[in-house]
């Protein structure tokens, strides 16, 4: 599987997961949050990193609105892709493309949609931390806990 082909089929398998592709990055949004999925590729290797970040409304005073900008910065919560997907993202790893294709769709089902789900609110975002799903940077901690008040 080539960059492109690797690319669509992200894209595709983003699309039916409910993700709306805008400015290079799937964005699934709630009144509280917006979550980026930014599938970058490395400048090492024949290889993609998956970024989550999530935006929280009202966080340091901000509302945020889906555009390229939220693909830049890192987002008052992140953290990259599960170590046990990190070969579907690698392809330099031979992989037939079914199997790439079931891998990335068991990723999605298993970890990005319930990840999404939690992370678009803030006592989610509160419950991943507990979890240890996220660190929370201790500004960010504080920030959720006066917006849940």
């Amino acid at each position: 599987m080539d960059n492109k082909e690797f690319k669509v089929l992200f894209g595709i398998i983003a699309k039916e997961n409910s993700f709306e592709r805008a400015f290079g990055g799937w964005f699934k949004e709630s009144p509280e949050c917006i979550a980026v999925l930014d599938l970058q590729k490395s400048n090492y290797g024949n290889y993609y990193q998956l970024m989550f970040k999530v935006y929280v409304q009202g966080m340091f005073g901000n509302v945020y609105i889906k555009s390229k900008t939220l693909l830049k910065n890192t987002g008052s919560v992140f953290r990259g892709e599960p170590p046990e997907y990190k070969d579907v993202f690698d392809l330099d790893v031979p992989i037939d493309d079914e199997k790439r294709k079931q891998k990335l769709e068991s990723l999605f089902t298993g970890f990005i949609v319930p990840f999404t789900d939690e992370a678009l609110t803030r006592e989610g975002i509160k419950g991943l931390a507990q979890k240890e799903a996220v660190y929370l940077l201790p500004a960010v901690k504080e920030q959720l806990e006066l917006l849940s008040t």
